[in-house]
């Protein structure tokens, strides 16, 4: 399983969905460094989860916490093969 991230600051998509195929990755998860209250030196983030399938997924705004609990539930569904 390999996960990446993306913290940009502009062609946020574009530039998650280069970085996924490039890495050969599963999943990635962009954030946007543009946005307020959100990325270094937060306490809250927005992110958009890109899977290798080409699904994009807009995460609401959450707390960090949140947001690695549903990383870590997204792993554990793509290996278990949605059977969590």
């Amino acid at each position: 399983m390999l996960v990446g991230f993306a913290a940009e600051t502009e062609n946020l998509l574009k530039n998650a969905k280069d970085k996924l195929v490039r890495k050969n990755l599963d999943f990635i998860v962009a954030n946007d460094l543009s946005k307020k209250g959100c990325g270094f030196g937060c306490d809250t983030n927005e992110v958009t989860i890109i899977e290798r399938s080409g699904a994009v997924i807009d995460l609401a705004p959450m707390t960090k916490e949140e947001v690695a609990s549903e990383i870590w539930d997204r792993v554990e569904r793509l290996l278990t093969g949605g059977k969590n």
